[in-house]
């Protein structure tokens, strides 16, 4: 799931919406479930294609990664932009075992990771 792009996980959600409104009526809305879950992989499979020839159709569909950080600085201004807290940063440096100090860029990713480079 973490690496789901946005786009992944609205097709995921709008695909069980429709195949549980199919399980439980009547055997037409079973139909109808199963052409709209065709619909949704198909469109899915479309743009994941689309998307790979075309890098400003990738960026706008997965997002592109941001600087948060840079020679043991934070840039709060982007951090609150992006709705990222303290706890979420100092969560990155421990997994990186990197000191504040030691900090040399920490960057968001895409998929909402945080990326840390040490000095």
């Amino acid at each position: 799931m973490g690496q789901f792009t946005p786009f992944d996980l609205l097709v995921v959600m709008l695909l069980s919406e429709a195949v549980s409104n199919g399980l439980s009526g009547g055997e037409e809305s079973v139909t109808g479930a199963w052409i709209l879950a065709a619909a949704l992989i198909l469109m899915n499979g479309l743009l994941g294609f689309l998307s790979s020839r075309s890098k400003r159709l990738e960026r706008l569909l997965e997002g592109s990664p941001v600087l948060i950080g840079r020679d043991g600085k934070w840039f709060l201004d982007v951090m609150q932009r992006h709705r990222l807290g303290e706890a979420d940063v100092q969560k990155a440096l421990r997994e990186a075992d990197c000191s504040l100090g030691e900090l040399k860029l920490a960057i968001l990713e895409s998929d909402g990771t945080i990326s840390v480079l040490k000095r």
